[in-house]
């Protein structure tokens, strides 16, 4: 009796005495052995659900060339890469069980695990060892540096987490903040505000408001990009996550995925340019230029620092995320003592020298 067949990867595949057997009565029986083999070893990967925290844009690259360049196939993986919407929500789905890993900010696996300590997710490589969160101004609107913003008025969507860090921002540039106004604004007018010339700078992202102000018109050489943890702040910023219960199960495997995801990531610093076409491919809606000079600004200012530089991909100073877990409770306040190693864990890395960058 022939077995029904068992889908994998798309492709259906009789289990494996039943296929030789229905082989042998055929013309073609070494193609079919061929293609049992090659099936059976299909049927070992462990299969994984990845989300972004995001779109799929130019951030989604290092992910996308592992998967196009076979990485997680010869770690034995079968991934899916799923795009999403917001920290928060990939930190949930992986904390619910259906998607294994995710890309998520560090900063916002630090709030969702105050108040909820058994939240089972982890982050296990860090991508951006600078976070994205920013104050954007105009040079031709007096904003060059965090000292400028005296007597200034800054534009603000009051649940951003860059402005809701501007307390620890302030005092870290000793800011009166008494002598700085701050006008609520909706995020998508913040940029177009800031391009009319209505507020000085803009409470944002390193990685998204400049291209917006480009686009609005406002010249490259007109604006100024002051990243908080280059001025004061030690926040980490996106970080590969899993559910620990599947790590428990699957150590393996997420070793396997993160060192996968880290040749990728090397890949994507060699060729930014060249790395945007599968992304491309799974977004036609996006503009190959932007995504382009996106990967670029993230691999400049937040991926390849001198700390990484040193110390490879991957890693995090733990007193560096003490510190800026500190630096996060002075913002938001926390109920709960969140230490480094209840955020993070490099138990799933490569040797350091498999994460430097040629």
């Amino acid at each position: 009796m022939i077995a029904q067949p068992q889908r994998i990867h798309g492709v259906s595949v009789m289990a494996g005495r039943e296929l030789i057997e229905l082989c042998a009565r055929s013309a073609f029986t070494a193609l079919c052995l061929v293609l049992w083999a090659a099936a059976g070893a299909c049927a070992q990967d462990v299969s994984i659900r990845f989300t972004l925290n995001r779109d799929i844009d130019g951030l989604a690259a290092p992910f996308l060339a592992a998967l196009e360049k076979g990485y997680y196939r010869q770690a034995g993986l079968a991934v899916t890469i799923e795009p999403g919407d917001g920290s928060l929500e990939s930190i949930s789905r992986v904390a619910s069980g259906k998607y294994q890993l995710s890309l998520a900010d560090i900063n916002a696996l630090i709030r969702f695990r105050d108040g909820n300590a058994d939240t089972g997710v982890k982050a296990v490589m860090m991508v951006h060892d600078i976070a994205q969160f920013a104050i954007v101004g105009r040079k031709s609107l007096g904003i060059a540096g965090p000292a400028d913003l005296v007597g200034k008025t800054l534009g603000a969507a009051p649940p951003d987490i860059s402005f809701a860090l501007w307390r620890p921002f302030a005092a870290a540039n000793a800011i009166d903040t008494d002598k700085v106004e701050i006008e609520s604004l909706g995020f998508a007018l913040r940029e177009s505000v800031l391009a009319q010339g209505q507020v000085d700078a803009i409470f944002g992202s390193s990685l998204s408001s400049r291209l917006n102000l480009k686009s609005k018109g406002v010249a490259e050489d007109d604006i100024t990009v002051i990243l908080m943890s280059k001025n004061g702040l030690d926040l980490y910023g996106d970080a590969v996550m899993v559910n620990q219960d599947f790590a428990s199960k699957h150590p393996d495997a997420v070793k396997g995925f993160v060192k996968a995801t880290i040749r990728g990531l090397i890949d994507v610093i060699a060729d930014p340019a060249g790395s945007i076409d599968p992304v491309h491919w799974r977004n036609y809606d996006m503009l190959k230029t932007v995504e382009t000079e996106r990967l670029q600004l993230a691999i400049n200012d937040n991926i390849l620092t001198q700390w990484v530089l040193s110390n490879g991909l991957g890693g995090v100073d733990m007193e560096r995320l003490a510190r800026s877990i500190a630096q996060l409770g002075m913002a938001y306040e926390l109920k709960t003592k969140v230490k480094a190693e209840d955020v993070f864990t490099d138990a799933y890395l490569p040797p350091a020298r498999e994460r430097r960058v040629p």
